[in-house]
């Protein structure tokens, strides 16, 4: 006889072992026991006699015993075995919780951490725990749905960081096709999202024209006198505009970088973009500032050239340029990067070739094999265009003119200092 509900409610534990199994039919019974009722089903498969369990009663309804009694019956005609499925299921469900999107957001981000710079790799994941992860970090991450992550990704959005939400999305994607290279998601849903988030408009990095350069630095070189500066900030900002490296080379260079016998700057390929060690020709106009900027922090413990105000073990903080340019009034007109564009600009405009400013711009990814051998590539005309640089910087703060022309019989006399004396015929050819 099939059991009813009354029956299994009323149904009690029998410590002489008698009747305490109730059977329902097609091998489903409820198995009478001194701490609970249990749902039972037994079967064979292969021959072998098994019983599978559905969990307690009244957890577990009659009516919900019977489906998953049915449901074992299908798997049963397919050839399957009810209690593996069961097991893969749990198994399953264990992996993905597991490999949920945190997890393996996580697992990439260490994975890739020796590529890129600290700093980089503190903004990315900070980014990630603080609008990704309260959102779908505990989600399996094979089992996340396009709308599920433009929802984590909108509110980002939604706050007026466009940009930053374009970038977080750029990022889970990486994430996706780490998980699919790693076996735990069939695919990357990225692509899925493309054109979801407003469109954000590129903005070219504010950089001052030729003719607004002179009355910046002539406040510059006023920088402690008429704004209570530092003189190690102004010299600084000084060594940043005469040899136009990205900012942050510039606030992380340390002393055992600088070579002052061969007048060369060679920043290390850790601390590159481009993951390729960077020369830096120093003009002597570069080399005096350097030595003075030695009496100011040559003996520093951490070995900064611009150590930090709050030790030295740290360098200077990535907001001074910022903070130099808005107590000069150029807020909005220029940033610390855009003197690389200022050089770039007037380089080119005095005929100095595009390749060799590019190179000393640091743009050029170059094939690995040819870097290994050729770190110097373009050096000697670089050399030329850096002294001719220093010399229109310094000659603008003296009030003087400086035209192509001139500067370059200057070289000739810079040519002899360095020892570059191959150049000589070359410089003389030109005159």
């Amino acid at each position: 006889m099939k059991l009813t509900n009354i029956k299994c409610q009323t149904a009690k534990f029998s410590p002489d072992g008698k009747g305490n199994k109730l059977a329902d039919g097609a091998g489903l019974y409820l198995h009478l026991q001194e701490q609970g009722k249990y749902w039972r089903m037994n079967y064979r498969f292969l021959g072998k006699q098994k019983t599978l369990s559905f969990g307690t009663y009244p957890l577990i309804s009659l009516a919900e015993a019977r489906e998953k009694r049915d449901a074992a019956k299908k798997q049963l005609d397919r050839d399957q075995d009810p209690m593996e499925v069961k097991k893969l299921r749990k198994l399953e469900l264990h992996t993905n919780y597991e490999n949920n999107f945190e997890a393996i957001a996580r697992e990439w981000h260490q994975h890739k951490f020796h590529t890129w710079k600290p700093d980089h790799a503190e903004r990315i994941l900070k980014r990630l725990e603080a609008d990704v992860f309260p959102k779908i970090g505990k989600r399996p991450i094979s089992g996340l749905t396009p709308p599920e992550l433009l929802e984590a990704v909108r509110q980002i959005e939604a706050r007026g960081h466009c940009d930053l939400a374009h970038r977080a999305l750029q990022t889970c994607g990486q994430v996706f096709r780490y998980a699919v290279a790693t076996g735990r998601a069939q695919r990357d849903i990225t692509p899925d999202l493309r054109g979801a988030l407003k469109p954000t408009r590129s903005k070219n990095l504010a950089f001052l024209k030729e003719s607004e350069l002179p009355a910046f630095l002539h406040k510059l070189e006023r920088y402690e006198e008429d704004y209570g500066g530092k003189l190690l900030t102004k010299l600084a900002f000084k060594l940043l505009i005469l040899t136009f490296p990205r900012s942050s080379e510039i606030r992380k260079a340390t002393w055992d970088e600088i070579n002052f016998e061969k007048a060369e700057w060679r920043i290390p390929a850790e601390r590159m973009k481009m993951k390729d060690q960077h020369i830096v020709p120093l003009a002597p106009h570069a080399v005096a500032l350097l030595k003075e900027i030695y009496q100011l922090s040559g003996n520093s413990f951490g070995n900064f050239l611009f150590p930090s105000q709050h030790g030295t073990r740290k360098p200077m903080s990535e907001n001074t340029f910022l903070r130099v340019i808005e107590v000069l009034g150029y807020k909005g007109k220029t940033v610390g990067h855009g003197f690389r564009s200022t050089a770039s600009t007037v380089l080119n405009e005095n005929g100095f070739r595009g390749d060799v400013i590019e190179r000393q711009l640091a743009h050029c990814e170059r094939n690995q094999i040819r870097a290994a051998y050729n770190h110097a590539e373009y050096l000697a005309e670089r050399r030329q265009m850096m002294n001719w640089w220093a010399d229109y910087v310094e000659n603008i703060i003296k009030g003087k003119k400086c035209g192509k022309e001139t500067t370059q019989k200057e070289q000739i006399a810079h040519a002899f200092e360095d020892g570059i004396w191959h150049q000589r015929e070359k410089l003389l050819g030109a005159l």
